[in-house]
């Protein structure tokens, strides 16, 4: 709920028959009280009651909120000398204060801004500063580059300071000149009595400056669309779908603002063999089935290159993983494992041979089921 002029003439605590320093129990039990006593079903085609009734119900929107009861409190601690009170003026003595609007005063007095770029580049007045815009980007990868890291180029089509006149708005030879209208401050104030309210300049629309001789190039905006490069250092170890911030590669700023960033998505290619899950590699490396039962060495690759041997027991089971220790992604904080999965591959044909070998073998197994915990 935005601040209100009524707050400077209406007190809320009277209305709820609380005093100022009552506790947030307390007004909401004279809050239900007074909401029974006065509410429109209880006073059919009372029009007394129903006004009274919107007035109760206002007040506690208000001092029924912690945070709008502060601002409610500062604003009518303010409420004597804005509206110039029995002599209370302002330190110019003229007994009014200025401002754009009542957001803007209650921003600066509880360390609020209204909004903008983070950083603070944000001006509610169209002469300060803007923070450019931040921009996104995606950026392919092959797998090896994404765990190894690179430096590389991202060619961009976005908005750049204008390469004619470097971001002035004006043509080669000429400068900006200060608004004649608002003195270079980019608004006009309105007077209103005991308030006073700024609008932007119409003159030179916020800005406090115009142009005779707009750039050619950027007709005026300082600014042009245009392809350009930015080098990239993507870190050894980045993940499919994470995004790298470049400090003030975004776009350009307004009137002296800072750049925006520029966020740059990396999406990875999958490899043909390697998988990853964090900082782990993982590998599937099919097997028979008598190197399950009788035990074997796998000669298994790694990413880099290198081989490894890895010891398979006797008796393991299809689909076990296996670990090797700082064969996975380096990064910054840690290094990950290679982790080696092995599955036994059953041939879609067998030979003779092959089909009698395995007849002998169901033939001399004791007959015992493998799924006989399954009670079926």
């Amino acid at each position: 709920m935005a601040p209100q002029r009524e707050w400077f003439e209406k007190d809320y605590y009277r209305i709820l028959g609380v005093s100022d320093t009552a506790t947030t129990k307390e007004i909401k039990s004279a809050y239900r009280k007074l909401s029974r006593q006065y509410h429109p079903d209880a006073n059919a085609g009372d029009t007394a009651a129903e006004e009274r009734f919107k007035e109760i119900s206002a007040a506690y929107d208000v001092i029924g909120d912690e945070e709008r009861r502060k601002e409610y409190d500062e604003v009518r601690r303010l409420g004597p000398m804005a509206a110039g009170m029995g002599g209370m003026g302002n330190a110019g003595g003229s007994g009014s204060f200025r401002f754009e609007n009542l957001g803007d005063m209650l921003g600066g007095l509880f360390g609020r801004s209204r909004g903008g770029a983070p950083g603070g580049a944000y001006s509610s007045r169209g002469t300060g500063p803007h923070r450019g815009q931040d921009l996104e980007a995606e950026l392919h990868l092959d797998f090896e580059d994404a765990v190894q890291g690179l430096t590389t180029t991202l060619h961009l089509t976005s908005e750049a300071t204008c390469s004619t006149c470097h971001g002035s708005g004006a043509k080669p030879g000429t400068s900006p000149r200060t608004c004649g209208q608002c003195g270079g401050r980019g608004v006009l104030d309105d007077n209103q009595g005991f308030f006073s309210f700024s609008t932007p300049c119409p003159v030179c629309g916020g800005r406090g400056y115009t142009i005779d001789d707009p750039c050619p190039t950027c007709s005026g905006s300082g600014i042009e669309h245009r392809p350009r490069e930015v080098k990239v250092r993507i870190p050894a170890g980045v993940q499919d779908g994470q995004r790298i911030r470049l400090r003030g590669r975004g776009g350009p700023g307004r009137n002296g603002g800072p750049p925006g960033d520029l966020y740059v998505t990396c999406l990875i290619n999958p490899h043909n063999l390697f998988g990853r899950r964090g900082n782990d590699l993982t590998l599937t490396v099919p097997v028979t089935f008598p190197e399950l039962a009788l035990g074997t060495e796998l000669t298994v690759p790694t990413l880099e290159g290198a081989k490894v041997r890895l010891r398979v027991p006797p008796g393991t089971r299809s689909g076990r993983t296996f670990r090797v220790k700082g064969r996975g992604v380096q990064s910054k904080k840690e290094t990950g494992d290679l982790l080696v999965t092995v599955e036994v591959a059953v041939p879609q044909k067998l030979s003779a041979a092959e089909r009698k070998a395995v007849e002998a073998l169901a033939a001399a197994s004791d007959g015992t089921s493998p799924r006989a915990h399954l009670g079926v």
